[in-house]
């Protein structure tokens, strides 16, 4: 027994203590953190813009725009291949194929896991829309209201706070599939890890540690993220 502690207390030294590489974590926690704001701010308005545009679409009765219709199926296609394809591989396309040149790599990363989180995200906040009472978009066009205004000062207001445990869990999956931007070779927490076990030889204690570090960060999330649900629920009330 004591050799097994000895054994772990020499390789968190190693791995944390030594050349001061506890500080390659924390840059790379840091870039997790950025990836993940920049991929949900670029999600929520992606998806904001298809779920609006495919509510349109079908709330529409009688004759539908040709444009809007076209961009209907558009917003169809975005949500299907996106859904349908791993985010791997997106991020190979879009690190080794679409923007080979570029040495961006958390631009390319942020822009990558924003298309990908807007698909989520818009049939996420559609279903939000198509749960409000079409009677209160009705209302507000009786009163001469325009759609836009209708839709962005009554709708969707509503729609997200119905939907804002959902979007908080695309929030968790969002931080925690940071760590495929390693493909591209961006320095996130796992890569970080992984280079530090190349160096040191010692999988168990940089891998275990990170473990840690996401479930942590995911637990502080969980607990914001019901404080403020819990808040919201509480003006509802009054």
């Amino acid at each position: 027994m004591q050799a097994f502690f000895s054994s772990l207390s020499s390789q968190f030294y190693i791995s944390f203590v030594d050349q001061n590489r506890w500080q390659s974590y924390l840059k790379g926690l840091g870039v997790s953190f950025l990836v993940t704001a920049g991929a949900l701010a670029i999600g929520i308005v992606i998806g904001i813009l298809v779920a609006i545009c495919r509510t349109a679409h079908d709330q529409k009765k009688g004759k539908v725009n040709p444009v809007l219709s076209v961009f209907n199926r558009i917003c169809i296609i975005y949500t299907t291949v996106i859904r349908g394809t791993p985010m791997m591989v997106q991020l190979l396309i879009m690190g080794f194929v679409v923007f080979v040149s570029s040495r961006n790599l958390i631009g390319i990363a942020i822009l990558t896991l924003g298309i990908n989180s807007g698909a989520y995200v818009s049939e996420i906040i559609r279903s939000g829309i198509m749960s409000i009472d079409p009677g209160q978009m009705e209302a507000g066009r009786s009163l001469g209201l325009p759609y836009s205004t209708v839709m962005n000062k009554i709708i969707i207001p509503q729609a997200i706070k119905n939907v804002f445990p959902a979007l908080g869990n695309e929030l968790i999956t969002l931080f925690k599939d940071t760590s495929l931007v390693t493909v591209i070779g961006l320095t996130d927490l796992t890569k970080a890890a992984m280079q530090i076990q190349a160096r040191t030889y010692q999988a168990f204690m940089p891998y275990l540690c990170i473990a840690g570090l996401y479930l942590l960060c995911v637990m502080i999330m969980t607990k914001i993220l019901g404080t403020v649900e819990g808040r919201m629920r509480k003006s509802e009330r009054r």
